[in-house]
């Protein structure tokens, strides 16, 4: 019920009062206060105790703000309790003219105050509202804003193995949906559970200064209340956590398709993926059907209870109505006012701790990210220096494994020497990209030391060591801006000169002066806009802007045609002169000049040498490579 309608309501009550004059000048009933409907519950948390303890830890940086807010609150519900009993007293005096117990023109004067008193409460409850919410408004938005903040912090520091197990999708729910649901939650549930309590207890002493016998009766209908609520919320629970996992697997199956819709489209899928989508959103439609008809009891039946309260309280008036020391009709009338009023902010108290619960949840779910086990800290670290840097590379006794159960490197020795090309080739799932990933530290090691320049790599800050690499991978990432700040990201000084250098020394440079901006060209999420080999070549290009220390290639020439694959090793040909370079590479014609050949198989180097020896040792190098060139039809 909107706030006018609840005024309204009780003027219309206390215009049906008829009391003494010395009676009808005691207190009346309240003004309800906020009102505000009943939340549904959702996803119940695990640990709600120390999530919300965790919690508090985070609003405790607006302690000054919320204790402002808890006064304003206070201010409004005293209004809300007070300023409807001068109401009553205009009523009451027309009712005192009417009878001729009281002169007109004394009730006109006293009608004139008490409605200038009116008119200010009521006035100082709308600042205090306003005040109240704007600042409600404004601390819920810096926490958001926080948690967001710190969210994005944790993540930078998490290792690879984080995002490699978790869903692209999951990690976003939890910045928009999660995060929205905990501030959410500190502006309106925090908020309304201090005004209902307060309001609780005003109406309760109104209620006990007019009659404590009839304040009993309502007080013994409270346990109805709470139980009847705590049993549909149990019941409703486990249907508000299914339709939670059924919304995320919606959200994941929406993304999927969309991200690959050019696939599905190929072959011909879209009415199976259609269905697919139409049996998740069915699942989500039934349990969130049924878990929004079990919620939805409970204000029904919470009217009911009152509606019982109700004829009790009429019922037991009506009896002490006619005791000795009689209970006036506008007592009674009075006292079943503030009832409803007392029964309102029980609703609302529930309602909010329905909701807290799945505030809770959120909160959890995002205190379970930021309890992530961060990237192993870093102690006593050292740089590399520069001036004498060589790219002497050693992998010694390297252990690593993903997952506990399957071991994929055992005892893996590498000696690679400055400024050689080494290539490693083999079946896919050999561990030919987790040695390069070891290498940059994406993952650490289980056993052994890889040195750089005899420097261990765990000696290093990762940034310093990532300094030193530059990477194009088979699966090329681009951002959203223009060609030349996506050349230039791995090194921001590089002048306009510079960047148009790397663009012809791969190949991509012609390209880029045929679009009508040249290199200012937006290119739009994921460079959608331009070719996978177009792509390839603008990484490449990064690549050589960024003048490593040492290269690594995972099948960097993957996407483009012959034809350019020849100029682009040429470049890289250049580009890797004097540096240490790995090249992964099925394509084994790009890597017949490299210093050194790896072929690994279940994460150990079965053979090692240039081409030709490798050739002719007529092993699995061999096998590969007549495979791709001696069997090919004419």
């Amino acid at each position: 019920m909107s706030e006018d309608k609840k005024v309204n309501q009780e003027q219309q009550n206390h215009s049906s009062q008829s009391q003494s004059p010395q009676r009808r000048r005691g207190r009346g009933p309240g003004g309800g206060g906020p009102g505000w409907s009943l939340s549904t519950p959702q996803e119940k948390a695990k640990d709600f105790k120390g999530t919300v303890s965790r919690l508090l830890g985070y609003i405790s940086d607006f302690k000054l703000q919320m204790i402002i807010i808890s006064i304003f609150i206070t201010m409004v519900v005293a209004v809300a309790v007070i300023a409807p009993n001068y109401t009553r007293y205009i009523m009451n005096d027309m009712q005192d003219v009417i009878t001729g117990t009281m002169a007109f023109d004394d009730a006109k004067a006293e009608i004139l105050k008490f409605f200038l008193i009116i008119l200010c409460l009521y006035g100082v409850r709308y600042v205090t509202e306003i005040i109240a919410s704007v600042m409600g408004n404004k601390v819920s938005v810096t926490l958001g804003r926080k948690f967001r903040r710190t969210m994005r912090d944790k993540l930078e520091k998490l290792p690879i193995k984080y995002f490699d197990s978790e869903q692209t999708g999951n990690i976003l729910s939890m910045f928009q949906n999660d995060v929205d649901v905990v501030t959410n939650s500190i502006q309106q549930s925090l908020i309304n559970l201090i005004s209902s309590m307060f309001l609780i207890v005003g109406v309760l002493v109104m209620m006990f200064i007019i009659s404590w016998k009839l304040t009993l009766i309502a007080i013994l209908i409270l346990p109805l209340y709470i139980l009847f609520t705590k049993y549909i919320a149990k019941k409703s629970q486990s249907k508000f956590i299914k339709q939670q996992r059924f919304l995320g697997d919606l959200n994941g199956n929406i993304e999927e398709v969309f991200s690959g819709s050019t696939v599905v489209k190929l072959f011909g899928k879209e009415e199976a993926s259609y269905e697919e989508f139409e049996k998740i959103n069915q699942d989500l439609t039934d349990v969130a059907q049924d878990a929004q008809f079990l919620s939805g009891l409970i204000r029904p039946l919470m009217e009911f209870i009152s509606n019982i309260g109700y004829v009790a309280v009429v019922f037991v008036g009506g009896i002490l109505a006619g005791a000795a020391v009689p209970l006036l009709i506008g007592d009674i009338t009075v006292f079943i006012q503030y009832q409803r009023s007392f029964v309102n902010p029980i609703l609302n108290i529930a309602g909010i701790i329905n909701q807290l619960q799945s505030t809770v949840a959120g909160a959890e779910r995002i205190f379970e990210l930021l309890d992530q086990v961060e990237e192993i800290p870093e102690q006593d670290l050292i740089d590399f220096p520069e001036e004498t840097f060589s790219g002497h590379v050693e992998f010694k006794d390297i252990n690593f494994s993903y997952t506990e159960d399957q071991h994929l490197i055992e005892n893996l020795n590498l000696e690679v020497y400055p400024g050689k090309q080494i290539a490693i080739v083999g079946p896919t799932g050999a561990g030919k990209t987790t040695l390069v990933n070891l290498l940059m530290r994406f993952y650490e090691v289980n056993a052994g030391n890889i040195l750089i320049d005899g420097i261990s790599s765990t000696d290093v800050k990762r940034t310093n060591l990532r300094k030193l690499f530059g990477m194009v991978l088979q699966d090329t990432w681009l951002f959203a801006g223009t060609i030349k700040e996506n050349v230039k990201y791995g090194n921001q000084n590089a002048t306009d000169e510079e960047v148009i250098t790397a663009c012809k020394q791969a190949h991509v440079h012609h390209f880029i002066e045929t679009l009508p901006d040249g290199y200012d060209t937006v290119l739009k999420e994921d460079a959608a806009n331009i070719s996978q080999g177009q792509k390839q070549l603008l990484t490449i290009a990064r690549a050589i802007l960024c003048d490593p220390k040492i290269l690594i290639l995972d099948e960097a020439t993957s996407s483009v045609d012959t034809r350019t694959e020849s100029y682009i090793q040429n470049a890289m040909d250049y580009m890797m002169e004097g540096k240490t370079s790995f090249v992964i590479a099925h394509r084994l014609s790009t890597i017949k000049n490299a210093n050194l050949i790896l072929v690994m198989n279940d994460g150990a180097i079965v053979e090692q040498g240039n081409h030709k020896e490798l050739l002719e040792k007529k092993g699995v190098y061999a096998d590969l490579y007549n495979s791709q060139f001696l069997n090919q039809p004419t």
